[in-house]
């Protein structure tokens, strides 16, 4: 059995803020990256969660304005209920 196939990686060529090189170079010294290459990859990622994040948070907030007050009680009970029950649980155990 051979060795994994990374997948193909796109080259590139940018210039940067003297902040972002830094910032890029930090990651490298910290040892959170291996390479200027996974710097950039790393700082992408963080980038690309925290707009998934503040998605996630807009569509949550819509939803729960979109329910009535009644909605919103029940809701609240329910998850009131699963709080209660999952603090039962011990989840190392399991």
């Amino acid at each position: 059995m051979g060795m994994p196939t990374k997948k193909a990686r796109q080259k590139i060529s940018t210039t940067v803020a003297p902040e972002t090189g830094a910032y890029l170079a930090d990651l490298i010294r910290q040892g959170q990256a291996a390479n200027l290459s996974e710097a950039v990859d790393h700082a992408v990622r963080i980038a690309r969660r925290a707009k998934s994040r503040a998605r996630l948070e807009k569509a949550t907030a819509a939803f729960y304005s979109s329910l009535s007050a009644a909605d919103r009680k029940a809701e609240s009970q329910l998850g009131k209920s699963m709080a209660a029950a999952s603090s039962k649980v011990n989840f190392d155990d399991e």
